[in-house]
């Protein structure tokens, strides 16, 4: 049977999303996975709305992942899991960066940011996994890295760590950012670990 695994990944521009789902494809290839990733920008600037969606198993068809059809929703902001949620499967998963970016709507005081977004998200959903992964990005000395540590709890949660993640990271990251994102995804997998106990 060819079972297809489906991930949709979400948050906002400028926070790596694209880069890390290229470091996860490349890792998927590299086992030997039939792979598929589509792309969807928002605003053209920084603070629009990003998803990427990545399919991967022993054929895979489309890129394209439907309403209820995601097993897991990795969301880089905690409001944009919220706004994806209709994508997620009954039985799916959440990693969820404990991390808010006001959207311009908020900024201006048009809108409200969300209240008890992680309270709301853990009452509807068992198997939830949270990181502060902006944190522990500053902790290993560059923020911009809370992409990569997000990846590691996706790759922890989707028990595929079995794979040469190094080798991906060394493929797809600047070299003088292959150290920093070595450890974030390191500190990631850890994230998981923690949770699973």
């Amino acid at each position: 049977m060819n079972k297809v695994k489906n991930i949709l990944l979400v948050g906002v521009g400028g926070q790596g999303i694209i880069l890390a789902s290229k470091v996860l494809s490349s890792g998927l290839i590299d086992a030997g996975y039939d792979v598929k990733m589509s792309e969807v920008h928002g605003m053209a600037q920084r603070g629009g709305s990003v998803t990427t969606q990545v399919r991967y198993g022993e054929k895979v068809y489309s890129p394209i992942i439907g309403k209820g059809q995601a097993d897991i929703i990795v969301a880089f902001e905690k409001v944009e899991a919220l706004r994806w949620l209709e994508y997620l499967k009954p039985d799916g998963k959440i990693v969820i960066n404990d991390y808010k970016i006001p959207s311009a709507t908020v900024l201006s005081g048009k809108e409200k940011y969300p209240e008890k977004v992680l309270e709301k998200l853990e009452e509807k959903f068992d198997n939830i996994t949270i990181i502060n992964a902006a944190d522990e990005a500053v902790k290993l000395g560059n923020i911009k890295a809370q992409n990569i540590v997000m990846l590691g709890g996706l790759i922890k949660a989707l028990k595929i760590d079995n794979i040469d993640w190094n080798k991906a990271v060394k493929e797809n990251v600047k070299e003088k950012f292959i150290d920093l994102n070595l450890k974030a995804i390191e500190k990631g997998m850890e994230f998981e670990e923690e949770k699973a106990v």
